[in-house]
């Protein structure tokens, strides 16, 4: 497998599931600064000229979920995926959001042309960050985390998608001390070797 992914950024998530489930697999680092996500070489491979992709035998997916899903079912025994229903439908719950809402949130700091052509709007757009990403601390804080990992004491795909998201937030204006949960979360994800093999390859 080939993981197609920029540093910092969510693509770092798919990396670290991989290492959770001991699968073998390359990556292929795109500069982001130099705009190669955008050029033909790579829009072959993702039209959206987004990160990550995933090129396996039989073809390429795309989207960090799905990709973690598939990184899932492809190791059961690496138990990514919680078996009980109620649990499994709570994970999805958290990435769910995670993707919808405060990853955009994010994005509004330095992609404002996706939403508007004014750049004052972009300007707009960024001075409201610190804010809706603070309110989604405040969310994850009090719903999505329910102990060291957002399932309790069992670590689960979730927790690789949230990880990469908390990484961003001191950079985004959050005061990340008024979080002692989220602080105590990203300690015990970066205890996981998992994170310490995706850090050692200067991925985060």
């Amino acid at each position: 497998m080939q993981l197609y992914y920029a540093p910092r950024t969510i693509s770092v998530a798919v990396a670290i599931a991989l290492e959770e489930a001991r699968l073998p697999y390359e990556t292929i680092r795109l500069d982001f600064a130099a705009g190669e996500q955008t050029k033909p070489a790579y829009c072959q491979i993702n039209p959206k000229g987004r990160v990550p992709a995933l090129v396996i035998d039989g073809g390429i997916l795309t989207e960090t979920g799905a990709l973690l899903e598939f990184v899932a079912a492809k190791s059961p025994d690496a138990g990514l995926v919680p078996d009980d229903p109620f649990l499994a439908a709570r994970m999805r719950e958290v990435m769910y959001y995670l993707a919808s809402t405060m990853h955009v949130n994010h994005a509004h700091k330095f992609r404002g042309q996706r939403w508007a052509d004014n750049q004052d709007s972009w300007k707009d757009m960024a001075s409201k960050v610190a804010e809706t990403m603070t309110a989604s601390c405040e969310y994850i804080s009090s719903n999505g985390l329910r102990g060291p990992f957002v399932l309790g004491e069992t670590f689960s795909l979730a927790d690789a998608y949230l990880y990469v998201v908390c990484t961003w937030l001191e950079g985004d204006g959050v005061d990340v001390s008024a979080f002692p949960k989220i602080v105590a979360f990203r300690q015990a994800m970066n205890a996981r070797k998992s994170v310490q093999a995706v850090k050692a390859a200067g991925m985060l």
